[in-house]
C-alpha cells in the first residue's frame, strides 16, 4: 500500500522555523526518485493551496507567498521529502500535505502564533 505520512508540524513563533518531513512506503527508492513530489496546505475557512514541488532532477518551485522563506528537497534513499520553512508567518498556518500525483498524505498542523 502507498503511503506519505507527513511529521515536524507544531506551534511557532513568527519569525520561527520547522523542518516537516514526508515519509514514503509501498515503493522503492528507484520509483520514489521517478516522482514529481509536491507540497499542499489549506488554512482555516480556505481551499487547498500549492507550496511547493521538486522533479525527479531536483528542480524546485515554489509559491510566490513562500519564495525565498521555504525551501523543498528530497533523499531519495531514505525516500523521504523535506519542507524546510523559515521566518513563519501568521499566515502560514495550515495544514500542510505532502504528495504525489497519485497519493496525499493526511497532513499536518503548522500554527504560527505568539
Amino acid at each position: 500500500e502507498v503511503q506519505l505520512v507527513e511529521s515536524g508540524g507544531g506551534l511557532v513563533q513568527p519569525g520561527g522555523s520547522l523542518r516537516l518531513s514526508c515519509a514514503a512506503s509501498g515503493f522503492t527508492e528507484i520509483t520514489f526518485s521517478t516522482f514529481v513530489m509536491m507540497w499542499f496546505r489549506q488554512a482555516p475557512g480556505k481551499g487547498l493551496e500549492w507550496v511547493s514541488s521538486i522533479n525527479r532532477y531536483g528542480m524546485t518551485t515554489s509559491a510566490d507567498s513562500v519564495k525565498g522563506r521555504f525551501a523543498i528537497s528530497r533523499d531519495n534513499a531514505k525516500k523521504t521529502l523535506y519542507l524546510q520553512m523559515n521566518g513563519l508567518k501568521p499566515e502560514d498556518t495550515a495544514v500542510y500535505y505532502c504528495a504525489n500525483p497519485d497519493t496525499r498524505g493526511q497532513g499536518t498542523q503548522v500554527t504560527v502564533s505568539s
